[in-house]
């Protein structure tokens, strides 16, 4: 890292070692893969992919973590409807993770504030900051995969999670429309000149299927997800549909329990790259 480094890398032309900005875990933590969730812009369904994916993940066995770095939105808690505040320790050097029903752990503003209602206006130094916090502080213990839900577009959060913690890959997660292409090729050229692998690519309200005769509409237009990944070079790919009962699950905070088959979706796209 050069001297005055600004940690502006779009601007940039060094080439840092990401091991620069990187974070450490604490003694308290055994983190041993992360798995980002990204979108170019809000209003994806970015949280509800982050939720099944972590959902997924705890039916195949696995032990699971939710980092929610989406500060000034944060959905999570309210997914898995989960309203304890979380807890220091070791006279406040750790934070406690709150545990869901089902097992998972997980960290968000949301589980620190007095009221869930309040919105957070801080600046982006101080959200980046919160962020580092959450993966340095927080006494996550013997994970084997964390899903970080991440703040839409390109500013200063989702560079603190690309530059500060080792992410393993990301998943994207966009809608059928139009601008779908541009959207996703800016979180994909982020990713690249951060030197983080792509994952796969999600197509949330791909489709709505009749329940009664079974035939699929794509309302929001023709899906291009394959198309879309061929051009970026991405090698999963995931089409979600919509589903009203899904959206039910998620008000009620009962995504533990959501279909299986809709979770199962999801399942393999976050599998480490061959």
């Amino acid at each position: 890292m050069s001297e005055g480094c600004s940690h502006d890398c779009g601007n940039c032309s060094s080439k840092c070692a990401k091991a620069d900005f990187l974070v450490a875990q604490n003694e308290l933590s055994d983190v041993r893969r992360v798995i980002g969730v990204v979108s170019g812009k809000g209003g994806v369904g970015k949280s509800l992919v982050t939720s099944l994916l972590a959902v997924d993940a705890l039916r195949d066995g696995k032990r699971v973590a939710v980092l929610d770095a989406d500060i000034t939105g944060p959905s999570i808690p309210r997914a898995f409807g989960v309203h304890d505040r979380a807890m220091g320790m070791d006279g406040g050097r750790f934070i406690l993770p709150v545990t869901t029903r089902e097992g998972i752990e997980m960290m968000s503003l949301n589980l620190l504030i007095d009221d869930e209602t309040k919105p957070v206006i801080w600046r982006g130094p101080i959200l980046a900051e919160t962020v580092k916090q959450f993966w340095r502080d927080v006494a996550w213990g013997d994970i084997d995969v964390m899903f970080v839900d991440m703040p839409p577009g390109t500013g200063d959060v989702p560079l603190t999670v690309f530059q500060s913690l080792p992410l393993d890959g990301i998943i994207v997660v966009t809608s059928p429309q139009e601008l779908v292409g541009m959207i996703v090729a800016k979180a994909v050229s982020m990713a690249k000149m951060m030197d983080i692998p792509v994952l796969g690519l999600v197509e949330n309200f791909s489709y709505y299927e009749c329940p009664d005769c079974g035939k699929r509409t794509e309302i929001f237009g023709k899906s291009r997800v394959e198309e879309v990944a061929k051009k970026f070079g991405i090698p999963r790919t995931a089409r979600l549909p919509i589903r009203p009962d899904l959206a039910s699950v998620v008000d009620e905070g009962m995504i533990e329990h959501a279909d299986e088959k809709i979770a199962a979706l999801l399942h393999g796209i976050a599998d480490p790259l061959k």
